[in-house]
């Protein structure tokens, strides 16, 4: 298929259909429960494909839906752009709309244009609920859940979600009800049939499997976290800042901090400078960061 959009970035393309002797098949598919399905697009390319085989074989009314914190990639913004065009899927953008205590966060619906891209969202999540890490994972609560489910409430209207996570990896899966994960429990997935149809495609993400969408996230290993110092130390003065400006919030006695073991941003550069990258092992793996930052997650 060939569309052409008006968008810089978007060019003419020709979407290559995957194998027909597949692993998982794109038989209609019908999510019982209710007739509207959530697609929680979190910008990865397990979720674009999975939004892509949804939209193609599931006989629910979707409702596609991206959240930006602020603080994802520019390659992100630009992937789930183009894959929203190419294969006409709909999305809507959502930011958090953190309102004072006792409200909760709402939502404002922008666009690849208007989306922040300095961590505005990101902050005001912050500024309100302190720093999160893995003891406070609030930031996917605020960041991702609360904003759109405000907008699905918005609809008005009863809804199942569906969330990117693929078979090989099920120890991610979080059990919860109205949740489901179409790419391990109806269609069975690995992360070697995504990437083979990702390279049959003109375009894809673009971004190295340490980088991920979210630039710094707590969630990665000290090896990933190492690595993007390496290559990409600006990216850390953001939570550098926040720790700096809302450490104490919620926080009565000491600070708190992002990253795992509690250790602050200086941190992570205090050890990568005395040479710790050398003494990590099998043990260091990421606390549920694959290529993207998922709403529902065991952690």
């Amino acid at each position: 298929m060939t569309l052409k959009t008006s968008t810089d970035h978007i060019e003419t393309l020709d979407v290559a259909e995957p194998p027909s002797s597949r692993r998982s098949t794109g038989a209609p598919c019908y999510i019982a429960g209710t007739g509207t399905l959530l697609v929680s697009f979190s910008g990865g390319l397990t979720s674009a494909y999975m939004t892509w085989k949804l939209k193609r074989a599931s006989r629910n009314k979707l409702v596609v839906v991206f959240a930006n914190t602020g603080q994802e990639n520019e390659k992100t913004l630009m992937f789930v752009d183009k894959v929203d065009k190419v294969f006409d899927l709909g999305v809507v953008w959502v930011e958090a709309d953190v309102k004072p205590k006792g409200i909760g966060t709402k939502h404002r619906i922008v666009d690849f244009e208007t989306a922040s891209r300095n961590g505005e969202p990101f902050e005001a999540v912050m500024a309100q609920y302190g720093i999160s890490n893995k003891a406070y994972p609030h930031c996917t609560r605020e960041l991702k859940q609360a904003p759109i489910h405000s907008y699905m409430k918005s609809l008005g209207v009863e809804y199942q979600t569906a969330i990117g996570i693929r078979a090989d990896e099920y120890r991610r899966v979080g059990k919860k009800a109205r949740i489901v994960y179409p790419l391990a429990d109806y269609w069975i997935v690995d992360k070697e049939e995504v990437n083979e149809f990702w390279s049959r495609q003109p375009f894809s993400l673009g971004l190295e499997e340490h980088q991920g969408n979210c630039k710094w996230c707590w969630k990665k290993s000290l090896k990933k976290h190492f690595m993007l110092i390496a290559e990409t130390p600006e990216i850390f003065d953001f939570p550098r800042k926040m720790e700096a400006f809302y450490g104490k919030v919620r926080c009565p006695e000491g600070r708190r901090v992002f990253f795992r073991e509690n250790r602050s941003t200086d941190d992570l550069f205090a050890l990568k400078e005395a040479g710790a990258g050398r003494l990590l092992n099998a043990f260091d793996v990421d606390a549920g960061c694959s290529e993207s930052c998922e709403m529902y997650e065991a952690i």
